[in-house]
């Protein structure tokens, strides 16, 4: 047993704590959890804890349904929403075989996988992100969907739910040792922005999942509704998870080059290369609803089409600003990904794609400087900018010609995520929508 380890059966005792969670995802990104005694968890960290893994979406096939769960001791935080009565702990789980090799279709193991390779070319990876989300007053139903506020980007709304609930969904996820940078009220009417500080990647896909858990539990205590839908409201802006990486050589930010166009290292400029090379068959992976595209095709600065930008905030990936004496600050901001995403996936395939584009030093094509979205669509055809897909359909095509998707996710991950969005797909295809019933019966 190591360091870390006895350390956490060490608070276990001292806190009084009852019962410990073991979290994973399954393959679309939704949070599992088991409890355990804590006097299971010395066999839990030595030989992983048992269960069924053909009941969860993605992991294993029925004949193969034998799965292990070994938490990683360093994810050891207590819960603050359950009290000091009766306190429960959690901890993430790496997902392994009978025989203890970690299971293909683990989504944290195909980012450990990924973080694994950049360290194999020198590189630690650094991730940053924005998390976008509404909040909806109860009861929510398929026609009544009502924000809780009718406030905008940046407002300070007097003695507003907004403001106390980010106030205690901060708290809440500082509790649990996850930085905040900043939060803020969003552009649409009950949509609001907490930031994450920037960590190593899979400890960043750990805090999305918390803070996601964090927001919506504060929400139950609220009596609202926390939703992180990409598109719910027509009109609306829809939410984003902007998503901002660096790379690291030891303490060196391999992104900065004082004499490089905006500080851009060459480094930096094939990592955004390959990022867009990749952009339209990532797409099925950062996006991966019906629904993800209304965001992407709707509006409200979420970028349509593949180019990059300084200041251009309607380019999918930009260059921020940043303090000149900051050059540990240096980054790119992936604009794409939605909050629906599983995190683990999403960033896997951006790492990946970035990557290939260090590998194969990959030429960066000249900034957009303009609006994209007021370019003609010959304009963006002159200058090279393709689009992203427009449907889910469309960038499941692209995802599966894409060796990239498949090597970064493993081929059990690939398979599954074709499948399992066909028939998202289909099941959409075949719905007839309110539009189409007023179309052509002509009712109100």
């Amino acid at each position: 047993m190591d360091v870390q380890q006895e350390r956490v059966l060490q608070e276990i005792a001292e806190r009084n704590i009852r019962f410990v969670r073991l979290w994973f995802t399954d393959v679309a990104g939704v949070l599992k959890s088991v409890a355990v005694d804590p006097g299971e968890l010395e066999d839990a960290f030595s030989e992983g804890i048992g269960f069924d893994g053909s009941s969860i979406e993605g992991l294993t096939r029925v004949q193969e349904s034998d799965m292990l769960l070994r938490p990683d001791a360093s994810t050891f935080q207590e819960l603050p929403w359950r009290g000091s009565d009766d306190p429960v702990a959690r901890m993430f789980c790496d997902v392994l075989t009978p025989s203890g090799q970690q299971a293909h279709s683990d989504p944290r193991g195909a980012l450990e996988r990924t973080v694994e390779r950049a360290r194999d070319m020198g590189f630690s990876v650094m991730v940053h992100p924005e998390i976008e989300f509404y909040l909806l007053r109860k009861p929510v139903s398929v026609d009544h969907i009502v924000p809780i506020d009718n406030a905008g980007y940046f407002d300070h709304v007097a003695r507003g739910d907004s403001n106390d609930f980010r106030r205690r969904a901060v708290r809440m996820l500082e509790d649990m040792d996850i930085s905040v940078e900043f939060s803020h009220h969003e552009g649409g009417p009950g949509q609001n922005e907490i930031d994450l500080r920037a960590v190593d990647a899979v400890t960043a896909a750990d805090n999305i999942m918390t803070a996601r858990t964090v927001i919506e539990e504060v929400a139950l205590r609220e009596e609202i509704v926390a939703s992180f839908m990409p598109k719910p409201f027509i009109d609306r802006p829809g939410s984003g998870m902007h998503t901002h990486l660096s790379l690291f050589e030891g303490e060196q930010n391999a992104f900065y080059d004082a004499s490089g166009e905006y500080q851009l290292s060459d480094t930096g400029r094939h990592f955004i290369a390959g990022l867009l090379a990749h952009a339209r068959e990532t797409c099925a992976i950062t996006n991966q609803y019906v629904n993800s595209y209304k965001r992407l095709w709707g509006g409200g600065e979420a970028p349509s089409f593949v180019a990059w930008g300084h200041n251009n905030r309607s380019a999918l990936v930009r260059v921020p600003l940043y303090k000149p004496a900051k050059k540990h600050s240096a980054r790119i901001e992936y604009r794409a990904m939605d909050p629906s995403v599983n995190p683990y996936l999403g960033i896997a395939v951006l790492i990946a794609a970035g990557l290939d584009g260090i590998e194969n030093r990959l030429e960066l094509v000249p900034e957009a400087e303009d609006n994209v979205w007021d370019l003609s669509e010959r304009e963006r055809r002159v200058l090279g900018i393709e689009s992203l897909p427009t449907s889910l359909k469309s960038a499941l095509t692209l995802m599966r010609e894409s060796d990239l998707v498949a090597q970064t996710l493993g081929e059990d991950v690939f398979e599954y995520v074709l499948r399992n969005k066909d028939e998202e797909w289909r099941e959409y295809r075949d719905q007839i929508t309110p539009q189409e019933i007023r179309q052509f019966l002509k009712v109100n």
